[in-house]
């Protein structure tokens, strides 16, 4: 699993996130900072110093569960509704519900200080979702997708349940849902896997730079759209099926034990990898990722077909890669923006990247390229969806809280290269944290921060753009075979 940084929501009045990450070094966190921690494929640990976020006055508070999902919203941004559904609702961050089948996560009419899709209306093949940052769970540039689970091999038509506001991230691999938000009827209807040697249950941890995860390995039909993936393995974190204490090597700084700590009713994990182990994690067993429920919990190793894995490498069709499409915002923000989540490339006339002049980059297997900021010295870089900001390493820039806050709108170029010699130079907008984070919008292109040693082109770099994801081992017209990433602006 690649690197993740969530820091928690109920610590923080604005939660930093660098979900994903990239490269081996890094000093680890200090006070006042997150680190970008986890364990590499080899169960190896890195991690990579992120920087802490405490709002300034004025600042909108975090998701605390409370229901509240709007409070600070002077400009009228658009609320992420839960459409309601027949199977009963799990608790949300938000206030709004894990659905039965009809529940959708869209947000309501757009109202003023929003950004939407200014795409034409055409008719949708089945492989689009939508994507909300709002003010839902109090995280600027969190976005959001819903997401359908049901009872595996059932054509998604069984014990169905609909979760919103989970997270969309394109720097880990797998879906993870809190237990609290699947409907007890759907719960049930999820098998525990158990492990070969011993019959125990399997539960299974994610390392995140600021907490950890612990809960069970399931089984679910995902559907996403009309997409469909098949008996998925996935993490229910907090999962009460798992009797084991936490095991010590999956201990890393606070317990993400709530959607309310982590600000999500999960993660859904789209990137360019596969597995979030791999072959490592199915030659032996590896402390850090899966274990038996022997209390206290033992290490076991787990075949690649029943390890958490990339929903979308499992749908029969569009099942290469991913297009996540955002409207551009203004340097002021936006107090919410809705954009596209597209499956497959190069499969259907919509996500077509053959010929539309994208800038493809060869990633390796966690979507990692090489990045130079500002004529510096290469550094690991990649593209993340569920980092709230864009991070890179310059002391020179005023900081508030880890935020970067010069006393203008500044911009910064990075180059992007990859292995195959192809550079590209993209600009970094650079606003003043203090100024943002005191408006009441959710949505900004221009909010930064420092991390040592890497580049991690968040949240605020797919504003405008169109960014590809090409997964490990599949083929597309215009990127090859992935790994890749790849971008181009709307």
């Amino acid at each position: 699993m690649k690197r993740i940084a969530v820091i928690s929501a109920l610590m923080l009045s604005v939660a930093l996130a660098a979900c994903g990450g990239g490269g081996d070094s890094g000093a680890p966190a200090t006070t006042g900072a997150g680190t970008t921690g986890g364990k590499n494929a080899a169960g190896q640990a890195d991690g990579s110093s992120g920087a802490a976020a405490s709002a300034p006055s004025g600042a909108s508070a975090a998701g605390n569960g409370s229901g509240a999902s709007g409070s600070d919203n002077a400009s009228g941004a658009a609320s992420a509704g839960g459409a309601s559904g027949s199977t009963a609702s799990g608790s949300t961050p938000s206030g709004g519900s894990g659905t039965g089948d009809s529940g959708s996560g869209a947000p309501d009419a757009a109202a003023s200080g929003t950004a939407t899709d200014p795409g034409g209306a055409t008719a949708d093949p089945g492989n689009t979702v939508p994507v909300l940052v709002s003010s839902a769970t109090g995280v600027r540039n969190f976005p959001l997708v819903s997401v359908t689970i049901c009872q595996p091999n059932s054509s998604a038509r069984t014990n169905c349940a609909t979760i919103d506001n989970v997270l969309l991230d394109t720097g880990s691999f797998g879906l993870r849902l809190f237990a609290s938000t699947i409907p007890p009827a759907t719960l049930a209807a999820l098998p525990v896997q158990t492990d070969a040697a011993g019959g125990n249950r399997v539960g299974v941890c994610a390392a995140f730079g600021s907490g950890h995860t612990w809960g069970s390995l399931r089984n679910a039909d995902v559907k996403l759209s009309q997409e469909i993936a098949a008996a998925v393995p996935i993490q229910v974190m907090s999962d009460p099926a798992i009797v084991s204490a936490t095991p010590d090597a999956c201990v890393w700084n606070t317990a993400l034990s709530s959607p309310a700590v982590l600000g999500a009713n999960g993660i859904l994990g789209i990137g360019t990898a596969r597995y979030d182990c791999g072959p490592a994690c199915a030659a032996s067993p590896l402390a850090g990722y899966y274990y038996a429920d022997a209390n206290p919990a033992k290490p076991v190793a787990i075949p690649l077909a029943r390890q958490i894995i990339n929903p979308v490498a499992l749908f029969p069709l569009d099942n290469n890669g991913v297009i996540v499409e955002m409207p551009a915002v203004a340097s002021r923000g936006a107090s919410s923006v809705s954009g596209t989540l597209t499956f497959g490339v190069d499969t259907q006339a919509n996500n077509a990247l053959s010929g539309v002049g994208a800038t493809v980059l060869a990633t390796d297997s966690y979507g990692n390229f090489v990045a130079k900021y500002s004529g510096t010295s290469p550094v690991p870089g990649f593209i993340d969806s569920g980092s709230n900001v864009i991070f890179f390493d310059d002391t020179s820039i005023m900081q508030f809280n880890g935020f970067f806050a010069p006393p203008g709108e500044w911009t910064r170029n990075v180059v992007l290269n990859d292995a195959t010699g192809a550079s590209e130079s993209v600009t970094v907008n650079i606003g003043n944290a203090i100024a943002l984070l005191a408006s009441p919008n959710f949505a900004f292109n221009n909010l930064t921060a420092y991390m040592a040693q890497t580049v991690d082109l968040g949240f605020p770099f797919f504003l405008g753009r169109k960014v590809y994801y090409g997964i490990e081992g599949s083929r597309s017209a215009g990127g090859g075979t992935g790994p890749y990433v790849a971008y181009m602006t709307r």
